[in-house]
């Protein structure tokens, strides 16, 4: 009994945390509409600047929290409310991008300022006093604070939103924005304030834990799951709701520290509890309709039959160059840009045809990868199909209980899904089932082979690089037919307004679990073709983490545009990596870049996409019937030289950018248009044309405007 006490308390201290942080999240939702992803790595960031301060430069416990609590925070606050202040109407994709951006950006950030090869340590406070001794069980002082802090907050919180002028503006924003507006309040500034409190509580939140966990980057920012649970528990409005969330959560982690057995099997189970029961609770709790159903969507393009095969052409032409002109351990890393894209192919579908938002795109990856790697030893080719099909299954599997679930709240599931496939089912060792042998990664890697072609045999890593070329243009050619089809268009109506598309008779359940196994087979493909092509997998490959970049670079791309597959495998398999090898010390920079994108994107820089952007800029050169054909004759020519090694391959890409610009110069000068010899500027009237009477009309109005 004792020990069920102890870990009781335990629970309660943790759980008072959760209760803390969940607090800001809602807190901030209820009141902006922005449901803050990178809530936990605000508090990460906190938890590293009060550790540079106490540790790193010997600052008193006092200053350093006064410092971080009452300057630092509130300045990160105003931080988050301009950035995310753009965001307010933008779809659901749009607006969780930002949040995504920034969690993944801190992160980074946080890696790069404090090397996560040193370790690190917090003391508890109060350390060296004696525990409280309450009979059978004894409490820490910071137990106990943490439970103190929470009450306060709670008790605050019940002060400021019903007692204060400040909190009922706050609350009202909540209800009508427009009408607060009307009776002279400002909703901004309420906006402002709740940014500025949320971002406090998680603050306080990641101090208090810090000295309970590692200091690491990544695992102090996913604790936030517990805290989303917590959030889900008050339907993200209710706070009393969300501290009873976080007593559940923090009783159920710490009960299973103690009481789950000992085994191979459930230790990774203790990890993914928070994720677990975060989808449990978005599946039991009811949802009222998410905020900003008037929301602006980006427009879908419609790829025509010629264009996706031209587009076709040129991915395999490119895999083809870069199977002849690149060594082998070069290949492994650049050639992967065609696995990367064929993975990035899999959000056009779901996210940008059915609007469905996914963040568990890299583990459905890591799922044909697995698949393929175990089915496929030798590269048995139908393994392939296998793959695509197992992980299409896996995503009818996510689909068919989510299906009362949009927006951040399918965001949240899928992020959920994706951290209990990292944490627990993805460290398994070989189990059976019905008498069937089930292997993962069996507490290791899978070791993946190139594909058996009916008796031809792809070994190489040129050969696999052509082979993922292929598949990506194939790939890339069905998501367009696709979205030509009678079956896109009701993808896109799902889309803009899933209560018409029922009205009209569409299918909600078809369409949803319909076009969810096909993004999870088309990145199950992708998981495959990456394993070949760096021909053993990991788990740490295909966490949550390490999944958000793709997403955020999908999304600069344009997510109804096709080809933001290729444009992410580029992205995520050449700038990424040439930075490094160029410029070692911008390593860490180059890592940021795709947040620092995502930012951008919320932020209104690119409204459309970079694909829509460099379309309108690059495609009439590429129409041009004389300037086309001599760039690819160019193009070509100069792949001509690097095979016979006349040139190396810095010069071929220094060669094909220049040719390029050479060519929209070019059209340029021939689309220009000639001047019309019947207008005179007016500065040469009476020199150039003889002085008329109503040429004074025209110089007095050019004098006043300036024109």
């Amino acid at each position: 009994m004792e020990q069920f006490i102890a870990f009781g308390v335990v629970g309660l201290s943790t759980a008072a945390i959760y209760a803390i942080i969940g607090s800001g999240l809602v807190l901030t939702y209820t009141t902006t509409g922005v449901f803050n992803f990178a809530h936990g790595a605000a508090g990460m960031v906190s938890a590293f600047v009060y550790w540079q301060m106490t540790i790193g430069w010997g600052w008193p416990v006092p200053l350093a929290l006064a410092a971080v609590l009452l300057v630092f925070a509130p300045l990160f606050g105003v931080l988050f409310a301009k950035a995310l202040a753009p965001t307010q109407g933008l779809g659901d994709a749009e607006k969780l991008v930002m949040t995504v951006a920034l969690l993944s950006g801190l992160i980074v950030l946080a890696r790069w300022v404090w090397n996560p090869n040193e370790g690190r340590t917090l003391p508890r406070f109060f350390a060296e006093q004696k525990p409280i001794d309450l009979g059978p069980v004894t409490i820490t002082w910071h137990q106990a604070l943490t439970m103190i802090v929470a009450v306060a907050v709670a008790v605050g919180l019940r002060i400021l939103l019903f007692r204060t002028r400040t909190g009922a503006e706050m609350r009202a924003t909540v209800d009508d924005r427009a009408l607060v507006g009307l009776t002279g309040a400002d909703p901004r500034r309420a906006n402002r304030i709740a940014w500025i409190l949320g971002i406090e509580l998680a603050a306080i939140g990641g101090i208090l834990i810090a000295p309970m966990v590692a200091l690491d980057a990544a695992q102090l920012s996913l604790l936030i799951v517990s805290a989303y649970t917590a959030a889900i528990f008050g339907r993200l409005r209710n706070l009393p709701m969300v501290f009873v969330g976080a007593i559940v959560v923090g009783l159920l982690e710490s009960y299973l520290t103690g009481y789950l057995p000992q085994n191979d099997y459930l230790p990774g189970l203790r990890l993914a509890a928070p994720a677990l029961l975060l989808f449990l609770a978005l599946l039991v709790f009811p949802h009222g309709r998410l905020r900003g159903r008037d929301r602006k969507l980006s427009p879908v393009p419609l790829p025509t039959v010629n264009g996706s095969i031209a587009f076709a052409v040129v991915i395999v032409v490119a895999g083809l160059m870069l199977a002849t002109m690149l060594t082998e351990s070069d290949l492994i890393t650049y050639g992967a840009m065609f696995a990367w894209g064929v993975i990035a192919l899999s959000y056009v579908p779901l996210l940008g045809f059915a609007g469905q938002i996914s963040l568990c795109q890299l583990s459905l990856a890591g799922i044909g990868a697995i698949a393929y790697g175990h089915l496929g030893p030798n590269g048995e080719w139908w393994a392939l199909f296998a793959a695509m099909g197992i992980a299409g299954l896996v995503g009818i599997v996510i689909a068919v209980p989510a299906l009362r679930l949009s927006g951040v709240y399918m965001a949240l599931a899928t992020a959920a899904f994706a951290v209990i496939l990292d944490r627990w089912i993805f460290t398994l060792p070989s189990f059976e089932v019905g008498g069937a042998t089930i292997k993962l990664f069996d507490q290791g890697s899978v070791s993946i082979v190139g594909p058996d072609l009916f008796g031809w045999k792809i070994e190489t890593t040129a050969g696999v690089t052509v082979f993922a070329a292929v598949c990506l243009a194939l790939a890339g050619l069905a998501v367009a037919a696709l979205r030509r089809s009678k079956y896109g268009r009701r993808l896109i109506a799902l889309r803009d307004s899933e209560a018409a598309y029922a009205t009209l008779g569409g299918n909600l359940l078809v369409a949803r679990v319909s076009v969810f196994a096909l993004s999870a087979a088309i990145a199950g493909l992708g998981g495959a073709l990456y394993g070949m092509q760096v021909q053993a997998v990991a788990p740490e490959q295909f966490n949550l983490v390490a999944g958000l970049p793709i997403f955020l670079i999908v999304t600069i791309a344009g997510l109804g545009a096709v080809g933001a597959g290729m444009f992410t495998g580029a992205v995520f398999a050449g700038p990424l990596n040439v930075i490094p090898v160029l410029w070692p010390g911008l390593s860490n920079l180059a890592q940021v870049l795709p947040a620092l994108g995502g930012v951008a994107f919320g932020g209104g820089v690119l409204k459309e996409g970079a694909i829509a952007a460099m379309r309108k800029d690059w495609i009439a050169t590429f129409r041009d019937r004389l300037v086309a054909p001599v760039l690819v004759l160019v193009v070509l020519g100069l792949w001509g030289l690097r095979l016979i090694d006349a040139i190396d391959g810095w010069a071929f890409t220094g060669g094909a950018v220049l040719a390029a610009i050479g060519a929209r110069v070019w059209h340029g000068y021939r689309t220009r248009p000639e001047p019309d010899p019947s207008v005179v500027p007016v500065e040469w009237m009476g020199v150039r044309q003889p002085w008329k009477s109503e040429d004074k009309e025209v110089l007095d109005r050019a004098v006043t405007t300036g024109s």
